[in-house]
């Protein structure tokens, strides 16, 4: 293993899709949109569909989950995620494929190992079935994934500052959403502790817990009606220089497509940081 690719294939309220892979093989965290679109921007990157040789799913919200009995059992595809999060995406109607086969019941807090990556389920608050964020180490990187949380607890934080590149979310700004067309009972829905993370919020916390060690933010699941690119990275940007934290010198701030894939991030394998030394093997 020389490297370890990171490719957004799609975030935002219309289907969340992420590929983390080796030069050989790779994962896919969620898959809410369609295995067409995920083989099709796989493909502009040079990447076979052929090569994953999983998905991770964080919750059963429809824009998480879209294709992922298809991709699984039409495609053989192992998926996994917690049992009650399993149990809740059969009941989804957007997931037309049920998943009956390949299925790979995990635990929270328990790492497992798939190939070179090793993985641990950790909880968010949200409004799913079940709900969880996902550490993913490999070749030395920590990855962290938290992309639908309405507030960050302890024992999620202490996930996030483990990471060398974190996919967190920054969904939208409380003054487009309070202004904005959505009905009031929408509204309460997200800003509550089991909603979304503003960005206010977001860039409170990265500006309260930021590490040497963390070179890469990338911002996921941006709201197309309260939020823009633009306002999310000043936002941020503009509250981790108030702590001296300079995006471009220490570290680099990405906001992730919604609707298309990012640009495919490239990351030197580091053998320095250790693996875990207890996992669940499949």
């Amino acid at each position: 293993m020389n490297q370890i690719r990171f490719l957004s294939l799609s975030s935002g309220s219309s289907g969340n899709c992420y590929y983390l892979g080796t030069d050989t093989y790779g994962i896919l965290v969620d898959a809410g949109i369609s295995a067409r679109q995920i083989k099709k921007s796989l493909a502009a990157n040079g990447i076979a569909f052929e090569s994953i040789v999983a998905v991770c799913i964080t919750h059963d919200h429809a824009d998480h989950i879209r294709g992922a009995g298809y991709v699984g059992e039409k495609c053989g595809i192992p998926v996994y995620t917690t049992q009650s999060i399993l149990n809740g995406m059969n009941r989804c109607y957007a997931m037309t494929q049920k998943i009956y086969s390949v299925g790979r019941p995990i635990l929270k807090d328990t790492p497992f190992a798939i190939r070179d990556f090793t993985i641990t389920a950790f909880e968010v608050p949200h409004d799913g079935t079940d709900n969880v964020g996902y550490r993913i180490e490999a070749g030395g990187r920590c990855f962290v994934f938290a992309t639908d949380l309405g507030y960050i607890p302890d024992r999620v934080a202490d996930y996030l500052q483990q990471a060398h590149c974190l996919v967190l979310e920054a969904n939208y700004d409380m003054a487009m959403l309070q202004q904005g067309p959505y009905p009031y009972y929408l509204k309460k829905r997200i800003v509550s502790r089991s909603g979304h993370l503003c960005n206010n919020d977001t860039a409170e916390f990265l500006a309260t817990h930021y590490h040497s060690g963390l070179s890469h933010i990338f911002l996921c699941h941006l709201s197309r009606e309260n939020n823009t690119p633009e306002l999310a990275c000043r936002t941020i940007e503009e509250r981790l220089m108030q702590s001296d934290i300079v995006v471009g010198r220490d570290v680099l701030l990405a906001p992730l497509p919604r609707n298309t894939a990012s640009e495919l991030y490239l990351f030197p394998v580091d053998d320095a940081v250790p693996c875990y030394s207890q996992m669940r093997l499949f």
